[in-house]
């Protein structure tokens, strides 16, 4: 009969369900893995299959009860880093939702909403299109490798047990505004050019009041943008590259990551 001691226990403990807790975390706020469009099964089998495979290079787990106040303790812990992580990954997505947010807005197609099935909200069609469109870019230039190594060193920089990561938290809260500016470098030269369309609009509406604007403006105004948005694919992929290069590199700075 095959008897298992306490020692046995809590080291396949702090051997594998610590670091199985910090994947798990991490997959199940990521973006892309982390939406309503992976069932919650195959994310638990897909931080499984990570944990199995990075087990042996990582270093060694403090021992801990099964069923102790220092265990909880610790799995809170190891969720915190992961979900961390994580969100910080969605803030960079997010970047380009709210830039599409705004081009919607500006062009007048915020009306034009539909379901994001990633995340199972309504939002504006441009913005939904920029997700997938930044979405098959993460994925064909390997940034979820990327995710996967900077989480793997994570468990030599941050050591299962090394205390509560207060730096990492605040530096993350302090990163909110990053959204929005990086969103307004992406739809800067959008909104220049549909500003300067909305106000040769209003010359004219000055310039002969019986004019029905509302009629002309409207079409002409989504027409433009539109044309301004097809023109502003051919600089996406710089721009990706540069934000997604910064994204990456506050991850690692996140994880202390070198």
């Amino acid at each position: 009969m095959l008897e298992l001691t306490n020692a046995q226990i809590g080291g396949w403990v702090g051997g594998f369900l610590l670091p199985l807790f910090r994947v798990s975390a991490l997959l199940m706020v990521m973006p892309i893995f982390g939406t309503q469009l992976v069932p919650m099964r195959v994310r638990l089998y897909l931080a499984l299959a990570i944990v199995v495979v990075i087990l042996p290079g990582l270093p060694p787990a403090p021992q801990v009860e099964g069923i102790s106040l220092q265990a909880v303790l610790l799995i809170a812990q190891e969720v915190l880093i992961g979900a961390m992580l994580g969100f910080a990954l969605q803030l960079f997505f997010h970047a380009f939702v709210v830039a599409g947010q705004i081009i919607a807005t500006q062009m007048g197609l915020g009306f034009a909403s539909m379901i994001d099935p990633t995340n199972g909200i309504s939002t504006a069609v441009i913005g939904q299109f920029f997700t997938m469109l930044v979405t098959l870019l993460f994925l064909a230039m390997n940034g979820h490798l990327v995710v996967i190594e900077v989480l793997t060193e994570s468990f030599v920089t941050l050591p299962i047990g090394g205390g509560f990561l207060t730096d990492q938290y605040w530096e993350l809260a302090n990163k909110l505004g990053w959204v929005l500016g990086a969103g307004l470098m992406l739809v800067l030269p959008a909104v220049t050019a549909l500003l300067v369309v909305n106000l040769a609009f209003g010359v004219m509406t000055r310039a002969a009041p019986q004019l029905n604007i509302f009629s002309i403006g409207f079409p002409l105004t989504l027409v433009v943008g539109m044309v301004i948005v097809w023109i502003g694919m051919a600089d996406i992929l710089a721009l990706y590259q540069a934000l997604a290069s910064e994204a990456l590199q506050w991850l690692r700075d996140l994880a202390e990551v070198r």
